[in-house]
């Protein structure tokens, strides 16, 4: 017989306090010297030395628990009950899910350590560095409308279906660990454009992060989110365009 709502609330509650604690924790490095580590425009200094780099990985996966696991709350009770609170497996599945983000966020900093060096190699491209605002506003629109986008959405918004499908007996520690892994790759699938543009954003800007951490749990996590999906796509599109086109009184993200 599989546990009552009433015997999963410690568990969900012990989450939501680290989520909240996260929130808490970026406000907190916002008002330190050490903020400026996250931000986009101080990067420069994080590829400076290794341990910086580990900071900013650090940096990065306290982001993704504040703003990606609320919407991943779902999986993680469908989980609970189905491994009848095995707290354990679901401390795996949830450390596999922040993995596979903490990635993420390290393939980010690589690839702008890269876009970096090239635009310093270039001096023609440095030049033209203020189409780089529009193009990951495009690319995060345009993304929006994508099959991808919606077959990983499907998967993120069926906790009960994505566990029935990926969950088995036998060696249960590193299939829990397994399946957060596999649950938070189709996460990137889903959100990779909208937390591109909290990259390109850069630091702990608790704004854009309500924001964007909004947009994702909605989507993912309601029942009407479905509805917003192509809403918000029209509108990075069309943010980026005017950005592209050089209009008059239009503010860049970053």
């Amino acid at each position: 017989m599989w546990p009552r709502v009433t015997e999963q609330r410690p568990f969900v509650a012990l989450l939501v306090t680290l989520i909240v604690l996260a929130w808490c924790a970026l406000w907190l490095w916002g008002q330190s010297p050490y903020g400026r580590f996250l931000g986009h425009h101080q990067l420069a200094a994080v590829r400076g030395g290794g341990v910086l780099v580990l900071v900013f990985v650090a940096g990065w996966t306290l982001m993704s628990v504040a703003m990606m696991l609320p919407s991943s709350l779902p999986l993680v009770t469908v989980f609970l009950t189905v491994t009848r609170r095995a707290w354990s497996l679901v401390t795996l599945l949830v450390a596999g899910y922040l993995s596979i983000w903490a990635l993420f966020g390290l393939a980010a900093f690589l690839a702008d350590a890269g876009l970096h060096g090239l635009l310093d190699a270039r001096p023609w491209l440095t030049e033209r560095a203020d189409l780089i605002p529009a193009g990951v506003l495009l690319a995060a629109g345009l993304f929006q409308f994508s099959p991808l986008k919606y077959a990983c959405l499907k998967e993120c918004r069926s906790p009960v279906g994505f566990v029935v499908q990926h969950w088995s007996g036998g060696r249960r520690a590193l299939k829990a660990f397994s399946l957060g892994v596999r649950h938070g790759v189709f996460c990137i699938g889903c959100c990779w454009g909208l937390m591109l543009l909290m990259f390109g954003v850069g630091g702990i800007n608790l704004g854009w992060m309500l924001g964007l951490g909004a947009i994702m749990f909605i989507e993912k996590a309601v029942a009407w989110g479905r509805w917003i999906t192509a809403p918000v796509g029209g509108l990075l599109t069309l943010w980026g365009l005017a950005l592209l086109l050089k209009l008059s009184g239009i503010p860049r993200p970053f």
